[in-house]
């Protein structure tokens, strides 16, 4: 046993990859590892942020650039598992001045333990993959990177909802491009995904620099009839406002510096956020607002106000530019605001980048045995086991049924050279191999036969004239050896019969439940793409190759052993029937004597 023991473990130890050489996919020549650290020593952000779409800032600092495509088409970002693929977008990549900005949709990013990412590069025909409407979740109702130019402001989001006036482009701002505000609002449009209904959530964050810091500067304003929702600066003092209550004074900002920004709506309250962090905080709740609203400058009333009502005060346009402005359906942690602050920042604590590695050449065979999860590879190892006992019965069926064979074959020549001497005389005078006897079932027979009748012989009995019930009694003592050898030859014979109908469904509760994984995984990294899912499904395919692969070789050594072990047996049933005969014919009482014998008894 444990020999068998032995071949097994050796088997998976030549089958289990090494996961420190994981590799995602073989296409892919280079990978970088990018750490998520929101840990006190890094991000600081306090607790679990969730889902969080993470800036990965790429400089000739921090990558080389080389290998890569030139449009960044064969970017992908793997979690640490090395099978599941995560969105992302490319905000911008541009190779010659040595920079690029991606965002990262991480599942879930934890002020404890630092998770590893994985981007990969360097396949030339891989096609482009970045998705910024996978990449933002589906609460996100607004994202703006400001990324196209003078012409209104893309949203990447799924909803659509474009700026409605072209933006002033400015370079160089804390993430790439963004947008310079001053010479009137820029417009959001008034469509059904942002309408807020009263008393609703809501979260509106953005990257300023402002030029001056003047007096009531409007940077996001909404009015709907008698409703308002502002948020702007006062003296470089961030401020909301909603329905003419404006929050107390906080922290400032200073001119020509960036800051982040961010309101959170939610309940009774309506909290600001500088830097990530709470500054001040609202009692108030959010009027329904269904109007357009306006970035940079104050939003036009809905309605003209009702006859002898006081006219709405209004705010001066915010100076200074603008980038990443999110607006979202629902009031977001405050570790996520932390996280976005610190993400997103010049100098990231969040994100920290390994060296680049390259893959030294695997088997796609091998990349499907990196891809599989902890229950195939529990499979996969019980699939092992089942082959190395499998492979270990067949090996020494067929080395003893072959020795048994040969010593068979000698054994009957000398029986046959010996006719016409008495039955004894094999077993008198020494002429079998001592190999032989060990070996051969029909010497067993033939050795239990003559036991019979020396112990027939040690009792007094005629041999000289044996009856037909002696033979008979010699008769089932043969037939009771040979039903004891045909056990001994079918022992463990039922293992590989286990195997070949066992092991195939193995390999299939292996796919079933790796198949179940993979539709998991996908639907809770929101990613229904090929790269995501063709590894994994791979992987669990390969549970029920592994099935076949132990079941057809178990199942030919079965009936090859089955059929060797029916010829002894027919050795065994003639050689009975032959000593029996012979017995009949010498030593029978109906046995025919010769001529000279008859007329000496007359």
């Amino acid at each position: 046993m444990r020999r068998l023991l032995f071949i097994a473990l050796t088997l998976l130890s030549t089958l289990l990859p090494g996961l420190a050489h994981a590799w995602w996919q073989a296409e892919w020549a280079y990978r970088k590892p990018v750490t998520i650290d929101g840990g006190p020593q890094a991000g600081a952000i306090g607790s679990d942020a969730g889902r969080v779409p993470v800036l990965v800032r790429l400089h000739t600092g921090n990558f080389k650039f080389e290998g890569v495509s030139e449009t960044g088409a064969d970017l992908r970002f793997v979690a640490g598992d090395d099978k599941t693929v995560l969105n992302h977008q490319i905000e911008q990549f541009d190779p010659l001045l040595g920079i690029a900005l991606i965002w990262v949709d991480v599942p879930n990013v934890s002020a404890g333990t630092p998770q590893k990412l994985w981007m990969y590069y360097g396949n030339p025909k891989a096609p482009a993959s970045g998705n910024g409407q996978r990449s933002f979740d589906p609460d996100y109702t607004l994202v703006y990177h400001f990324a196209e130019g003078a012409v209104p402001p893309r949203d990447t989001t799924a909803y659509g909802n474009n700026g409605q006036t072209a933006a002033v482009p400015v370079e160089g701002t804390v993430i790439g491009k963004g947008a310079q505000l001053g010479n009137g609002a820029l417009m959001l449009p008034a469509t059904p995904s942002l309408a807020v209904t009263a008393g609703g959530t809501l979260t509106f964050s953005a990257w300023i620099k402002p030029d001056s810091l003047g007096a009531r500067q409007a940077i996001y304003a909404r009015r709907d009839g008698a409703g308002e929702l502002v948020v702007g600066i006062d003296q470089g003092v961030p401020f909301v406002q909603v329905n003419g209550q404006r929050s107390t004074p906080g922290q400032p900002v200073q001119a020509g510096q960036w800051a982040h920004l961010a309101v959170k709506a939610e309940g009774d309250s309506v909290a600001l956020y500088v830097g990530g962090r709470p500054a001040v905080s609202l009692a108030a709740k959010l009027p329904a607002l269904n109007t357009a609203a306006a970035l940079g400058a104050d939003a036009p009333a809905a309605a003209p106000a009702a006859p002898g009502a006081a006219p709405v005060a209004g705010f001066a346009p915010f100076t200074g530019a603008i980038d990443e402005v999110r607006l979202s359906k629902v009031a977001r942690p405050d570790a996520l605001l932390l996280a976005d602050a610190v993400s997103q920042g010049a100098e990231s604590r969040l994100a920290a980048f390994g060296p680049d590695e390259q893959q030294a050449g695997k088997s796609h065979f091998g990349f499907i045995l990196a891809a599989m999860p902890l229950d195939a590879w529990i499979v996969v190892g019980l699939l092992g086991l089942m082959m190395a006992l499998s492979w270990a019965i067949m090996i020494g069926k067929g080395r003893n049924f072959g020795a048994t064979s040969r010593a068979n074959a000698t054994f009957i020549e000398h029986f046959r050279e010996a006719a016409g001497a008495p039955l004894d005389r094999l077993a008198t005078n020494n002429t079998v191999p001592q190999e032989v006897r060990a070996d051969s079932s029909l010497w067993r027979l033939y050795e239990v036969a003559i036991e019979e009748m020396r112990r027939r012989h040690d009792r007094g009995y005629d041999l000289n004239a044996v009856s037909a019930s002696t033979i008979g009694a010699i008769r089932a003592a043969m037939d009771g050896v040979m039903v004891r050898e045909t056990e001994r030859m079918s022992k463990r014979m039922n293992w590989l019969s286990t195997t070949i109908e066992g092991a195939p469904y193995v390999g299939l509760f292996g796919t079933v439940i790796g198949i179940m994984l993979v539709f998991v995984v996908a639907a809770m990294a929101g990613a229904v793409d090929i790269n995501s899912v063709a590894p994994g499904m791979a992987a669990a395919l390969l549970c029920t190759a592994a099935g076949l692969g132990v079941a057809i070789p178990a199942l030919f050594g079965y009936n090859w052993l089955a059929s060797r072990s029916d010829a002894i047996g027919a050795d065994m049933a003639v050689f009975v029937d032959e000593f029996v005969t012979r017995l009949a014919e010498e030593q029978g009482e109906g046995r025919s004597l010769p001529v000279a014998v008859q007329a000496r008894r007359a």
